[in-house]
């Protein structure tokens, strides 16, 4: 026979006077024999006269010698590496074998004395939080244990071993019930395509693979006293541990994540899992109750009279079932969030941070950008991941501009952390690799780096250059622009000034918009957009103020994403330079290759800036920013006095930012912004046909802005499209323009679902 046999061979046959014959003459044991309850093998609780207990375990006439062996093995080498365990070591024969072969009846058996182990089984219901983490650690010790363990009959085929899910696919046929029959195809279906291609890539070794309820021996405290039955051992996935036990912990209840959230914080905090390990817990927990199901299936039809046969199918029916109805892969997404939460502290709920939240951050902090809290945990790629385990596609977040959690990102910020994270007070090459790169991007005259920590403060240096170069005192910025939150650029930054406020020392002119506005329809915009710029002027002149600086941002994000034709901007440019003022080209929000048309969004305009600030996209969100001009402004600085930002250009945010300009690079990201960031644009502007709502859809790459018919309008899809899980913002003066600038990463099919998804938002409403 081989292994594959085991599931279809009864078990043994012996009477408990066979049992207590083999205790008497094998082991030299004189012991009263009850029957206790297995699947495929047979066991007896033999006690002797004076109190003693043991289990004589007969083995399946299928199973062979090596495997019985290994088990044997398998325990005695977890006692040796975690003495803690209490697992159950063989008492040998009077021969000196652990393993004995005996004939009953003209039957070969093969025989094991096992200590009977203290404590009791229980019931899933009466398990807290508590008891199931303790499980949950447990079993991952248990993995951990057997981690340096192998011997040669671990490689048997056996059922249990949920890699061997397709040879089990036979037996569906003897599910009748059609309803059942079709979730059960599902599952299977799903695990073909997620499960399959992946395991042999995942951890694997030998594991018990049956750490359930029925072989688990717990004290009135629900601590671990006995871990039994090593039948299922197999060499396989280790991740496979968990859904085998989880079966039986959540059999009868309904908080299935509940119980999976403290298994895995207990599990977790001794074994870590992967990544691909815990994005596929859902499958393979729903691979476990088909397995259960199949299993039972054919072994009820073989043995309709064992009880415990019988009991397997129903519990895992209904636990697929509650799978189901939340949606396979929203359970998956669930399970995976849970197996990666931090652990060592309590999932906080979300009401209970919130209080804390607005107690210790006070109330000038700016509102949560939902009604319902996003609390967000993680994210890769163009995702992100609440705590609950949903995912968000993020349309909305310029920081991580080459995609949250990028891995070369990533690596390079522990790798320069692990040696030295020190300030621009010494040597070091990254700093001066950095600004070498950055200037190789721009024109020649633009030749001088200088770092700060965020775009806040580079604008705010921007500002101190121009005031140290021009002499003047005042800035020009478009009306409803942004560039930052520090003391003067606060003044430089309308979308925010508090009601009713216009600080003495700033300018606003109209943002050029081709749609409508000032330059809607004029002969000639470029002259239009001289004269406000002009009249600008004028008006500071009127206070006794002259300008230093006109800032630009390239996408005109903040004033509702505008692209006017090149020669309008250069006109204000113009106008700006001949009344004394520099040009400052921020890039915070519209660098690093989001328009599509090249690394810095402000070359379309033709015309080259006195000074270029760049933001934390520059890191994809370390702390790092800087202001690039010309040396002969830096010097006039100089002159005057000396620049240095303690942490400005750190060795750890230079490599960050190293990383970033290569995987723009090395991943072609300026293409890509350009080739989605178009057919985005061309997909929502078919879908504006449709909605009269939609006014007009502009941008560039990337940068995208759509204009609904109010602020009400625009906040509401902005609501509904969360609750479908795409994240996007709004901006513009009246509030009604959707702004989606997704990381520049992202693909044609998540753009597709950005737009799917406000046009459905838009159909509903």
């Amino acid at each position: 026979m081989t292994a594959a046999d085991v599931l279809d061979t009864g078990p043994p046959g012996l009477s408990p006077t066979d049992a207590e014959e083999v205790g008497r003459t094998t082991f030299g044991i004189g012991a009263t024999a009850e029957p206790l309850v297995s699947e495929r093998d047979q066991n007896f609780r033999l006690t002797e006269s004076q109190g003693q207990r043991w289990v004589l375990k007969v083995s399946n006439a299928a199973e062979e010698r090596p495997v019985v062996e290994m088990e044997v093995a398998a325990v005695a080498h977890i006692a040796a590496i975690d003495p803690g365990l209490p697992v159950p070591l063989a008492r040998p024969s009077v021969s000196g074998d652990t393993v004995a072969a005996v004939t009953i009846g003209g039957a070969a058996h093969l025989v094991r004395l096992l200590p009977f182990m203290p404590g009791r089984t229980a019931a899933p219901g009466e398990l807290d939080g508590a008891a199931i983490a303790h499980i949950g650690a447990v079993v991952a010790r248990t993995g951990l244990a057997l981690r340096g363990f192998f011997h040669p009959a671990a490689g048997r085929v056996i059922g249990w071993d949920q890699q061997r899910l397709p040879g089990l696919m036979r037996h569906a046929a003897l599910v009748r019930d059609p309803r059942r029959r079709a979730l059960l195809d599902r599952v299977l279906a799903r695990f073909e395509v997620n499960v399959l291609p992946v395991l042999p890539r995942l951890r694997a070794q030998v594991i018990h693979n049956d750490v359930t309820l029925d072989n688990l021996l717990l004290d009135t405290e629900h601590h671990v006293t006995g871990i039994v039955d090593f039948g299922d051992m197999a060499h396989t996935a280790l991740v496979l541990d968990i859904p085998a036990s989880l079966q039986s912990l959540v059999r009868g209840r309904d908080d299935v994540f509940e119980v999976s959230d403290a298994f895995l914080a207990g599990y977790t905090a001794i074994v870590p899992l992967e990544e691909r390990e815990a994005e596929l817990l859902g499958d393979l927990l729903a691979g476990r109750m088909a397995q259960t199901i199949l299993i039972s299936a054919f072994r009820t039809r073989q043995y309709p009279d064992n009880a415990y046969i019988h009991g397997w199918s129903e519990p895992a029916w209904d636990l697929l079932t509650q799978l189901d109805g939340i949606g396979f892969d929203a359970a998956a997404r669930r399970l995976a969030g849970l197996a990666r939460a931090p652990r060592g502290r309590r999932r906080i709920p979300d009401q209970e941070l919130l209080g804390r939240r607005a107690t210790v951050l006070g109330t000038a902090l700016e509102p949560l950008s939902y009604r319902r809290p996003l609390h967000l945990v993680r994210g890769r790629g163009a995702w992100l991941e609440d705590a609950d385990g949903e995912r968000y596609l993020d349309a909305y977040n310029n920081v991580p501009v080459v995609g949250h959690a990028h891995p070369r990102v990533v690596e390079a910020i522990a790798r320069q952390a692990a040696l030295l994270n020190t300030n621009t007070r010494y040597l070091h090459e990254h700093i001066v690799e950095l600004g070498e790169r950055l200037t190789a991007t721009l024109p020649a005259e633009l030749d001088t780096v200088m770092f700060v920590n965020s775009g806040s403060e580079a604008n705010d240096l921007a500002w101190r250059l121009a005031t140290s170069v021009t002499g003047g005192d005042a800035g020009l910025v478009t009306d409803w622009a942004y560039h930052g939150v520090t003391a003067a650029i606060a003044d430089f930054s309308p979308s925010e000034w508090p009601r009713g406020e216009r600080p003495d020392g700033v300018e606003t002119v109209p943002a050029p918009n081709t749609f409508r506005g000032p330059y809607a329809g004029a002969e000639d915009a470029a002259a239009v957009a001289r004269a406000e710029v002009g009249a600008a002027v004028a008006r500071m002149t009127e206070r006794g103020r002259r300008p230093a600086a006109l800032f630009i941002d390239a996408c005109f994000t903040s004033d509702g994403i505008f692209v006017p034709p090149p020669d309008v901007v250069a006109a204000m440019i113009g106008a700006a330079r001949d009344a004394g003022a520099l040009y400052v080209a921020d890039e915070v929000q519209s660098g690093h290759g989001r328009t599509g048309d090249g690394l810095w969004g402000h070359a379309a305009w033709g015309v080259t800036p006195d000074i270029v600030t760049l933001g934390k996209p520059m890191g994809a969100g370390h702390p790092v920013a800087a202001v690039i001009t010309r040396a002969a402004i830096a010097a006039r600085f100089a002159a005057e006095t000396t620049f240095f930002s303690t942490f400005g250009g750190n060795p750890v945010a230079c490599a960050a930012a190293l990383a970033v300009l290569d995987v723009i690079e090395d991943e072609d990201l300026v293409a890509n912004a350009a080739a989605v960031g178009g057919w985005l644009s061309a997909a929502l502007t078919e879908i504006a046909g449709r909605h009269r709502s939609i006014g007009d859809v502009r941008g560039r790459g990337l940068m995208t802005g759509v204009e609904l018919a109010s602020a009400s309008l625009a906040g509401g899809v902005k609501e509904a499209m969360r609750e479908r899980g795409v994240l996007i913002g709004t901006t513009g003066r009246a509030g009604n323009v959707l702004k989606i600038r997704p990381p520049l990463c992202v693909t044609r099919d998540e753009a597709g679902l950005i737009a799917s998804t406000l046009d459905e938002v838009l159909g509903a409403g």
